[in-house]
C-alpha cells in the first residue's frame, strides 16, 4: 500500500515512498472521557484500516483532553508509541482522529515512519472504491484539497524516507511550483464536476415529468442500504461488508400497488465527523439526497450506539440543507437481535420500521410507511 500515491499524481517530482501496509494505530478520546466511546473509536478505525487493505500491529487508546498544538500528543506518549512501532514492526501510523498539517509533519518527523489521520486513511478508501469516471473526479477533488496545505511539510519527510535519512526535500521553488499544479488540477476538476452537475439535474428533469417518486437512501456506512436496494427492488446491487463499499450513487425502479412507480437512490455512507472536504467534494452526488421527494434512513439497530449513528447522519443530512425533508426511518438488520432486544429498539425509536433488508422481513410494513408518507405529501 502506498497512502501518498495520489498525492501529486502526474507531477514531474514523484515523492514517493516504498509500500506500507503494517499499521499502528493511535486512538484518541479528547472531548470526553467515555470508556465506551473510546471503544467504538477503537472498532471503527479498526474497520477502516481493514477497508485500506492495511494488517493492524497494535494500537493504544488514549484520553487527551488538551492536545499539543505541535504534535498533538506529549513527547513522553511520543516516546511510548515509538518504542511500540519499533517493537511490533509497524511501517505506518495510523490516527483515529484529523490532525492539522504541521502535527503530522511533526509526528513523522519523530517516528521517521508516515502518519496518516483520519481524513487520509477515509480518503485511500475512496480512491481505491471509486469506479465511475464521477465518482473518481470526486474522489480526486477531495485527495487534492487535502494535500495542498500539506505539500511543505510533507515533501521534504517523503523525499528523506524515499530516499535515507540526510537525503535532502525538494527546494521551495519546486513545491510553489507543485502547490500552483495541484491549485490549477482542483479548478479544472471542479469545472468538470460542474458538467456532471449539470447532468444529473437534466436527468433529474426527467425523471419529475414521467412522475417518479424519488426515494434516497440514506445511513451510516455499512447500515444496509444497498442490501435494502436489492430487496426492495429485486436489483442486485453488489453488496460487501465493509465501511464505504458504495461510492457511486445507484437508481433502480419499483412499481408500488401497481401504478405508482419509485425511483430508489443508493447513496454514499455518512460517518460520525465526516470530513467536510469529502462533503464539498461529493456536493453532485449528495445533490441527489438534496432533490429527493424523500428519504429513507436506514439505522444498523444491531449496534449498541444506535442513537449516536443516527444523530451522526443527521448531522450530515442538515450540513448539506435536508433537515426537513420527509424521512423514513428503517431499523435494519433486526435479524440479528433476539425478541427483547427488537422491542427495546421499537421503544427506543418508536418512529422506526424493524426491518431485516437481507432477510426481506418487514418490507410491507416499510412500503406502507413510504405509501403513507407519499400520500400524505401529495395532500401538502
Amino acid at each position: 500500500m502506498d497512502f501518498y500515491r495520489f498525492r501529486l499524481p502526474g507531477f514531474d517530482n514523484a515523492y514517493t515512498r516504498r509500500s506500507r501496509s503494517l499499521a499502528y494505530l493511535v486512538i484518541v478520546q479528547a472531548k470526553i472521557k467515555s470508556l465506551p466511546l473510546l471503544e467504538e473509536k477503537a472498532a471503527e478505525t479498526c474497520e477502516l484500516a481493514r477497508a485500506a487493505h492495511l494488517k493492524v500491529m497494535g494500537m493504544i487508546k488514549i484520553f487527551l483532553p488538551h492536545p499539543d498544538a505541535g504534535t498533538f500528543l506529549r513527547s513522553g506518549k511520543l516516546e511510548e508509541i515509538h518504542k511500540d512501532v519499533v517493537a511490533t514492526g509497524a511501517d505506518i501510523l495510523v490516527f483515529g482522529t484529523d490532525l492539522t498539517p504541521s502535527q503530522a509533519g511533526n509526528i513523522e518527523a519523530f517516528m521517521k515512519i508516515p502518519v496518516v489521520d483520519r481524513t487520509g486513511l477515509i480518503l485511500e478508501i475512496f480512491g481505491r472504491r471509486a469506479q465511475s469516471s464521477e465518482g473518481k473526479l470526486q474522489v480526486e477533488l477531495a485527495q487534492l484539497r487535502y494535500v495542498l496545505p500539506r505539500l511543505g511539510g510533507l515533501g521534504t519527510v517523503m523525499s528523506r524516507l524515499g530516499g535515507g535519512i540526510g537525503t535532502r526535500g525538494p527546494g521551495e521553488q519546486e513545491l510553489e511550483r507543485d502547490r500552483r499544479k495541484v491549485r490549477r488540477r482542483i479548478d479544472q476538476v471542479k469545472d468538470k464536476l460542474e458538467d456532471v452537475r449539470k447532468h444529473r439535474e437534466l436527468l433529474r428533469s426527467g425523471r419529475n415529468k414521467k412522475n417518479f417518486v424519488s426515494a434516497a437512501l440514506v445511513g451510516y456506512t455499512n447500515a444496509g442500504k444497498s442490501s435494502l436496494m436489492n430487496a426492495l427492488t429485486g436489483a442486485n446491487v453488489k453488496v460487501e461488508d465493509q465501511v464505504f463499499a458504495t461510492l457511486d450513487p445507484k437508481t433502480r425502479v419499483a412499481t408500488m400497488n401497481g401504478n405508482q412507480q419509485y425511483l430508489f437512490i443508493d447513496t454514499v455512507g455518512f460517518m460520525r465527523d465526516l470530513p467536510h472536504t469529502l462533503i464539498e467534494s461529493f456536493r453532485a452526488t449528495l445533490e441527489e439526497v438534496v432533490e429527493a421527494d424523500l428519504l429513507i434512513h436506514v439505522l444498523d439497530i444491531s449496534q449498541q450506539h444506535a442513537r449516536d449513528l443516527k444523530a451522526a447522519v443527521e448531522k450530515v443530512l442538515e450540513e448539506i440543507g435536508v433537515k426537513d425533508k420527509p424521512v423514513i426511518l428503517a431499523l435494519n438488520k433486526a435479524d440479528l437481535l433476539d425478541e427483547n432486544e427488537k422491542k427495546r429498539g421499537e421503544q427506543a425509536f418508536p418512529e422506526g420500521v424493524l426491518i431485516s433488508a437481507r432477510e426481506k422481513h418487514g418490507m410491507e410494513h416499510l412500503l406502507a410507511r413510504l405509501e403513507e408518507v407519499r400520500q400524505h405529501e401529495v395532500k401538502n
